[in-house]
């Protein structure tokens, strides 16, 4: 059952932990593509800065010439093939028909031809570089291989164009630093993704921690509090049932067995008179004959109140009616029994049960409630059958241990058959109502001549 109950918890913090990853990774994915914008413009920024240079280096000789002054075009070549800057830094031009005209770490490309020139995803290289110097200058982006390490890595170009002489002037700038930084950044957000997680698993074991071992505990409790309830019920059980072995006990004692020592008696009187030809041996005898009928009433009694053979005989009806009459001729104990004639008929257990409520009530009102009248009503309706018993006595004062043993067996007797149960005392008396359902009740013609 406590791990029943866990789920929503352990749903509810799966939920948040997914829901915390879900805007950790949003945050991150933008804090992380704001970074590579500006590491980006900064190495844009940082390749206009080299071609003005390079412009500046050569914009004499380029203002002064005629478009076909080959020497003023070779002594600009010269000038930029002189010009780098750190470890894979150069410029390079290319015509406006691909032939490579100054590449100084890469002098192998020079003097060729490179229209149609693609990196390994296909992406042009040499066409879209003129095109973009025709156009006046701009960036594109291609892999390309590293002279420092031979490698390939992924590259910003910067061109312009010299459109009198047709050239593409143009430098670069490998942004695998970038690549590398941002695939650093990832991994950090992953890191700290799963320590979030880690986090909250660890918080969500201690909580499911402290729930199974406070639903432990109180469990634990509640059996123990149960074992003791049914130790001292067990224990009341059998105080009752010896309490009711010696109430047999002592009126088989008290009344059945001084009543046979009677009858004894005058049987041997009677045997002794009849030997003796006494003619008071039939008066004897007419005095035993009496004590045994006395004897047979007492056992019809006794063997009554253990289990009265009308109820099985005739119904619940007559057997409360034979109960309150034999009550209110013992006690003196005003007692009045209404009921009448059930559409259904209770079935054997709804009988039994009803049956012993009323008798351990009217034991309750003799021992302990001082009543001088006793209402009691037996009713079938539409959704079962109801015994309704009511003193005016004093009421049940003592409840500091909870119910007493008889309060408990009525209710439990009642609960077995999916009943009712409900008692209302105060100073004015008291009022016990047991109802049993409708399933307790059998239809008239499975059982015929007999009452509820």
């Amino acid at each position: 059952m406590v791990l029943l109950a866990s789920i929503p918890l352990v749903l509810a913090v799966a939920a948040i932990a997914l829901l915390v990853a879900f805007q950790e990774r949003q945050l991150a994915e933008r804090e992380i593509r704001t970074l590579e914008t500006q590491l980006v413009a900064a190495k844009e920024a940082e390749l206009r800065n080299y071609l003005s240079i390079a412009r500046n280096a050569i914009i004499n000789i380029y203002g002064r010439a005629a478009p076909d002054d080959e020497a003023a075009k070779l002594a600009a070549g010269q000038i930029l093939s002189s010009m780098t800057f750190g470890a894979d830094g150069y410029f390079f031009v290319f015509d406006y028909d691909g032939n490579n005209l100054v590449a100084p770490r890469r002098t192998e490309l020079i003097g060729r031809n490179w229209s149609g020139l693609t990196d390994t995803h296909g992406t042009p290289i040499t066409d879209e570089l003129i095109k973009i110097a025709r156009n006046g200058g701009g960036y594109h982006s291609f892999e390309w291989e590293k002279p420092s390490t031979g490698e390939t890595a992924q590259m910003v170009s910067y061109v312009i164009g010299l459109q009198d002489w047709q050239w593409v002037i143009g430098t670069g700038i490998f942004v695998d630093d970038i690549i590398e930084a941002v695939a650093a950044t990832r991994a950090e957000v992953q890191r700290r993704i799963r320590r979030t997680f880690i986090y909250i698993g660890a918080i969500a074991l201690g909580a499911l921690l402290m729930v199974y071992s406070t639903g432990l505990g109180l469990n634990i409790r509640d059996r123990r509090a149960a074992d003791r309830k049914q130790h001292q019920l067990t224990q009341r059980i059998v105080d009752a049932q010896e309490e009711e072995r010696s109430r047999v006990a002592r009126e088989l004692h008290d009344s059945i067995s001084q009543i046979l020592v009677g009858i004894r008696y005058a049987l041997e009187l009677a045997r002794r008179q009849v030997s003796s030809g006494d003619a008071r041996a039939e008066t004897t005898l007419q005095g035993g004959v009496s004590h045994l009928n006395v004897a047979i009433h007492e056992v019809r009694r006794i063997s009554r109140d253990l289990r009265p053979a009308i109820l099985d005989d005739l119904g619940l009806g007559p057997a409360l009616q034979a109960l309150t009459e034999d009550f209110s001729k013992r006690t003196g104990i005003e007692t009045q029994f209404q009921t009448v004639v059930f559409h259904n008929r209770l079935d054997k257990d709804a009988r039994i049960a009803l049956y012993r409520i009323a008798q351990e009530a009217l034991t309750n009102v003799e021992r302990h409630s001082g009543a001088t009248q006793v209402e009691i009503k037996l009713y079938g309706h539409k959704h079962g059958g109801t015994l309704w018993i009511r003193d005016n006595g004093c009421g049940i004062r003592d409840t500091r241990n909870g119910p007493g043993l008889g309060l408990r067996n009525m209710q439990e007797r009642v609960e077995q058959l999916d009943g009712e149960f409900s008692i209302d005392s105060s100073r004015d008396g008291t009022t016990i109502e047991a109802r049993v359902p409708l399933s307790h009740m059998l239809t008239p013609e499975s059982k015929t001549g007999r009452n509820a």
